[in-house]
């Protein structure tokens, strides 16, 4: 490749830059599960184990989490797979909303 960004001309194989490194983190969301008055803590890591497939050690972890700071992140992916995870956490009355990483 020249400076210019532009692929070379000479003998051998011209390679371009991918732009798919920079527009990864832009196609990460987030699922975020949300501190409510109503769900019990160990509710909570038990959806967490049971939709998640969460060890419970990590469903308690994350449990505690959202007890302590008001919110976890529980799972990260494209948009698509973050909108099924809201909706199941919602389906499950947890509140769960989605980002951008």
């Amino acid at each position: 490749m020249s400076e210019q960004g532009r692929p070379s001309t000479g003998t051998g194989v011209a390679v371009m830059d991918a732009p798919e490194a920079a527009t990864d983190l832009a196609s990460q969301w987030v699922t975020i599960v949300w501190d409510d008055p109503v769900n019990l803590m160990s509710y909570v890591a038990y959806v967490f184990m049971e939709y998640f497939k969460y060890p419970r050690m990590k469903a308690e972890k994350l449990m505690l989490q959202v007890h302590t700071h008001g919110k976890a992140v529980v799972s990260t992916g494209n948009r698509e797979s973050m909108e099924r995870d809201v909706m199941a956490m919602q389906n499950y009355t947890l509140w769960a909303t989605m980002e951008r990483a």
